[in-house]
């Protein structure tokens, strides 16, 4: 039976109060989301999404090869040949080994003012997979050598600009190398959004799985995709080890000696390496610590890595735990970086914390192995060596795929540029105002990928030529 409402029920009559005037050195003030979006779309009169299309080659432009002559200075002199032989093998890999160059380019190009950390060398082979401390597999940037506090521009113009040059040397027709640079840039631009619209913790928490990725459409990188997913997840310091080391009796193990790539060095370098260790060491949390102190050390030697980094100090120490358990770790130099002379100063002293600074900035979870030490007075970088690690070669990949790679990395790389500039901003900067609005963002992307990729194979030719005269030595083949 239904009775009758009580007569003594009232409606709730809220209160007015004041709201309270409370200052902070943490917190921030509360403002309405349209109006942080509006104040991003205010940025486009200062500069202009169209402007961004263009790249006019300033008068003080820096001949390519006296920059990369000059890049080889602080090297191990008889590694730089084999660092200018990897970068002439083609303009994809001259393109990677002069972020420095592309920097000093970008610097009379617009700006909208909003610094971010960046990764400073977004070009589309530093991103790959790795494993999470969960044991998961994240897609995301993996190289922050050149890291810095600067224009987030500049890292989505590399990116698109390295979608364009890796699709012509894998013989891509122009059209179809710039749609993957549009296809980047338009998803950057709706993960911006999306990140825009999302709580400030949902958004911080967001990592870029495959589950995350599907989302962005990339059907035809699915099989590729997969894959190096798999072939990654074998990838770990277990797997290496039974590569590049070998059982000398019951209880030591060593490096196989495999030069120039691989070098097995001295006692006395082997225990700097391993002072620097120890002072690393000091800087990790107290359960990391006894973590290491579970394994021993059984050899070090010296690695070349990468391309930029060819003729650095670089070292892999080869620890072993329970029973046939391995680890190995990278110790590795850090110069300053390449971007170094076109943004503002570094508020870091030691270029491994830059970097490391820089990751933890850029990546939602990042290996819990990294740290930075000191080594004969240069600063080194410390981090596990392949975990879980994969990659794809943008380069080998077939024309529908580029665009699908190009959506990827464009929503990966916004997430990483939402951790440090409001993702508000941006998206009101990106997007504008209409549906045109943002599509002319696209498109200036896409056009300057094309005009940054014929510079970049001019540079490229020159060289070449350096090399083809006698002017630069080069090692082919290494």
């Amino acid at each position: 039976m239904r009775t009758a409402r009580s007569s003594s029920s009232k409606k709730y009559n809220p209160i007015a109060v004041e709201p309270r005037r409370l200052t902070s050195h943490v917190f921030g003030r509360w403002t309405a989301p349209e109006i942080v979006v509006a104040q991003g779309r205010a940025l486009r009169d200062k500069a202009p999404v169209s402007a961004h299309a263009r790249h006019t080659p300033s008068p003080e432009r820096p001949d390519p090869t006296t920059l990369v002559s000059s890049t080889n200075d602080k090297r191990v002199q008889e590694l730089a040949a084999i660092r200018v032989g990897r970068m002439i093998a083609s303009p994809f890999a001259f393109l990677r080994g002069t972020a420095g160059l592309m920097a000093a380019d970008l610097l009379r190009s617009p700006s909208t003012g909003l610094a971010a950390h960046i990764c400073g060398d977004a070009h589309c082979s530093n991103f790959g997979l790795y494993a999470s401390p969960e044991r998961r597999q994240i897609m995301d940037l993996n190289d922050f050598d050149e890291t810095v506090q600067g224009p987030w521009e500049w890292d989505l113009k590399r990116l698109v600009a390295s979608l364009v040059v890796a699709g012509r040397v894998g013989g891509m027709r122009d059209d179809l190398c710039e749609l993957a640079a549009r296809d980047a840039a338009h998803t950057y631009r709706v993960a911006t959004r999306e990140l825009a619209s999302m709580s400030v913790l949902e958004a911080f928490y967001l990592t870029t799985d495959r589950s995350t990725l599907e989302h962005f459409d990339i059907e035809h990188l699915y099989e590729t995709f997969d894959r190096v997913r798999k072939k990654a997840k074998k990838n770990t310091s277990k797997k290496v080890a039974s590569e590049i080391t070998q059982r000398v009796d019951q209880d030591a193990w060593h490096f196989l000696d495999k030069p120039p790539i691989l070098t097995r060095v001295d006692d006395e370098t082997a225990q700097k390496v391993l002072d620097g260790l120890e002072l690393y060491a000091e800087a990790l949390d107290g359960e990391l610590r006894w973590l290491l102190s579970r394994y021993a050390v059984a050899d070090v030697a010296q690695r070349i890595v990468g391309l930029g980094s060819v003729g650095l100090k670089s070292y892999v120490v080869l620890l072993h735990g329970n029973g046939e358990d391995a680890l190995i770790l990278q110790v590795k130099e850090a110069e300053p970086s390449a971007l170094a002379p076109y943004v503002a100063p570094s508020p870091y002293e030691h270029e491994g914390e830059r970097i490391v600074r820089g990751q933890r900035w850029m990546q939602t979870v990042s290996d819990l192995m990294l740290g930075w030490t000191t080594i004969d007075e240069r600063p080194f970088l410390v981090r596990q060596f392949r975990d879980m690690k994969g990659s794809i070669d943008p380069t080998d990949l077939k024309p529908h795929q580029l665009d699908d790679y190009g959506r990827v990395l464009g929503a990966v790389l916004a997430r990483a540029h939402a951790q440090s500039v409001d993702p508000r901003l941006l998206a009101g900067y990106i997007d504008g105002v209409s549906a045109g609005d943002g599509e002319a963002f696209d498109a200036a992307l896409a056009h300057f990928a094309v005009t940054y990729a014929d510079q970049t194979e001019r540079d490229h030719a020159a060289l070449k030529r350096a090399v083809d005269d006698g002017r630069l030595a080069a090692e082919v083949g290494v």
